[in-house]
């Protein structure tokens, strides 16, 4: 469980194709090597990898092939920037939203929008997810605890909004127009979805 508030952000060191679709990967870090042990989970561009193997300024993962297919990792490359986060600590504050590290699928960045001292994003979805996402509810993008300040079913699209510090300390900053991110929509949103479903499944009126 992580909380989508990033420590730090990582670069990957080298990339090992294990097969044709799984791989292990080296990252640079140095915050989240301070009390990291073999078996801890970090969270990767919004990914919850665990840690194989650990050395003074970097760690190693493996990464499987549903984690390769579903998320955007299968785009980075060695030098590429990556979004940290240790996982929480019941002793520490809740600054974020709970973040499982478990992606629902990869967006897009469709369009950026400058405005005074923030930058809007708009980022594409696909129609799967879309019910999941309320005004002023929470996202992670690529692992970053995010408010959703506007939701259009029509293009399928949500519009987000990037303070400079976010823009300066996550990897967001260096996004554009086309480039993929990956969506966790919130665990909340997602479950009572779920279940108004299979309510409206129970008594034979399921048309969503």
């Amino acid at each position: 469980m992580f909380t989508g508030i990033i420590e730090e952000v990582g670069k990957i060191k080298r990339m090992n194709q294990v097969s044709e679709s799984a791989m292990e990967i080296t990252i640079i870090a140095k915050e989240v090597l301070q009390d990291v042990r073999i078996g801890d989970s970090i969270s990767v561009n919004g990914i919850c990898l665990t840690v194989t193997s650990c050395a003074d300024h970097s760690f190693q993962v493996d990464v499987m092939p549903e984690t390769v297919k579903a998320t955007s990792l299968r785009t980075v490359k060695e030098g590429s920037i990556v979004n940290l986060e240790r996982a929480l600590l019941p002793t520490e504050r809740l600054g974020g939203h709970f973040v499982t590290g478990h992606v629902d699928e990869m967006g897009t960045i469709v369009k950026k929008t400058p405005a005074e001292n923030a930058v809007y994003y708009d980022i594409q979805v696909t129609k799967d997810i879309i019910p999941y996402f309320v005004e002023k509810g929470s996202v992670a993008v690529d692992g970053i605890s995010l408010t959703v300040f506007g939701v259009h079913k029509s293009d399928c699209t949500i519009t987000i909004s990037i303070i400079p510090h976010t823009l300066k300390v996550t990897n967001l900053g260096g996004k554009d127009v086309d480039d993929p991110v990956n969506i966790e929509c919130d665990m909340v949103a997602k479950h009572v979805h779920q279940y108004m479903d299979s309510i409206q499944y129970d008594r034979g009126e399921k048309n969503v």
